[in-house]
């Protein structure tokens, strides 16, 4: 019995050594709202100006008073400050909370050799591994060595990350087990 005891303490320490790292190098961010959010944007005391926008492709929400106003990109309290110094002029002390209700700008995409590859929206960030899983785990066929992630970058070009699956579903290579940014496109060959 306390070999079985110290047996499992040991592999409990060696698979926290193994992740720990990779989890407290993926520090938590802000949410940047996106386009096809659905933000929640309540002026207290005043039911005329509390209503729900969507983020339209463009990235912009349509507020009374206001007009037009760029969201997709910024954090809820960037656009929360500005809605408020512009509301200013037309309502004296504005007391304006801006929420997140329904996120559906987070999108990853799974194609080729998995069991249900298509387009999946995300409440959360989640790794390559989640995404396969997501997407009802690699078939048979697939090339698990040569899998390969495309993101797109700021200046409008693509950044290509090479995924090997065994290696990092063994613990081999649990940094290359990386979070997907929304846009991210996962191909198995």
């Amino acid at each position: 019995m306390r070999r079985c005891i110290c047996g499992l303490l040991a592999i409990g320490l060696f698979w926290a050594t193994v992740f720990t790292p990779a989890l407290a190098a993926s520090p938590v961010t802000e949410y940047i709202i996106g386009p096809g959010d659905i933000l929640a944007i309540s002026v207290w005391k005043d039911e005329a100006l509390t209503r729900q926008c969507i983020v339209l492709p463009d990235g912009k929400i349509a507020f009374p008073l206001i007009g037009q106003i760029p969201a997709a990109g910024r954090t809820v309290a960037d656009l929360s400050k500005e809605l408020e110094q512009k509301l200013a002029r037309f309502v004296p002390g504005v007391d304006l909370n801006v929420a997140v209700h329904q996120v559906n700008s987070l999108i990853v995409y799974v194609i080729g050799r998995v069991n249900n590859p298509g387009r999946f929206v995300l409440n959360t960030d989640v790794n390559v591994l989640q995404a396969l899983a997501m997407a009802g785990g690699l078939n048979p066929f697939a090339k698990r060595g040569d899998i390969k992630i495309f993101r797109e970058t700021e200046d409008g070009g693509t950044k290509i990350f090479a995924f090997d699956y065994d290696k990092v579903s063994s613990g081999e290579s649990v940094g290359g087990n990386i979070r997907l940014r929304r846009g991210d496109v996962v191909v198995v060959p």
